[in-house]
């Protein structure tokens, strides 16, 4: 995210919808969160409302409120998006919601993983990836996979700060460097 504010409100939000006795789904939570933040995007009107010093946080809040109330928002979500408005951070919701999200796999055991090949890998490829990783990490992987045509052949994961280099790419620079010095 790269926003202490940002991340102090993800952080708040966490405490509300993990707290003992809450009675809000954090999945769904996210879910509407990600809900919200696209039909900001969605709306340029909207959005540069929302933006608006000139209009008042009541007037975003009575506005927002209407919008998410089809939606079937849930009330926890609600009154954090109206605390977002009155605090004149809305700018900063999508990168509040993804961090939220960090926050909440880290939380719930889960480790982001990113995975890049040379080129789309099979259903079959990217679950044993999935297996892998997650025995290495020893948490719950979850993958995000991207196509990175330099790498030649193989694959590259980053758990974290570590990284995992089966590309031919990878392979032939350390063999260079092997020759190199031998």
């Amino acid at each position: 995210m790269h926003s202490a504010i940002g991340s102090r409100y993800a952080k708040a939000l966490i405490e509300v919808v993990l707290a003992p006795g809450s009675r809000v789904d954090p999945k769904k939570a996210l879910e509407e969160l990600r809900r919200v933040v696209e039909m900001i995007e969605a709306s340029t009107a909207l959005h540069n409302a929302l933006l608006s010093p000139a209009v008042p946080p009541s007037r975003k809040r009575a506005v927002v409120g209407r919008l998410i109330e089809p939606m079937g928002v849930s009330r926890a979500v609600r009154n954090f998006l109206f605390v977002v408005i009155d605090h004149r951070r809305i700018h900063q919701l999508k990168a509040i919601v993804d961090e939220f999200d960090a926050l909440l796999d880290e939380r719930l055991g889960f480790v982001r993983a990113g995975v890049s090949s040379a080129t789309e890998l099979s259903g079959a490829q990217k679950s044993s990836l999935e297996v892998e990783l997650s025995r290495l990490s020893g948490k719950k992987a979850k993958l995000t996979f991207s196509i990175e045509p330099a790498l030649i052949g193989g694959v590259v994961a980053r758990v974290g700060s570590k990284l995992y280099d089966g590309s031919v790419r990878g392979q032939l620079e350390r063999l260079r460097v092997k020759l190199g010095r031998g």
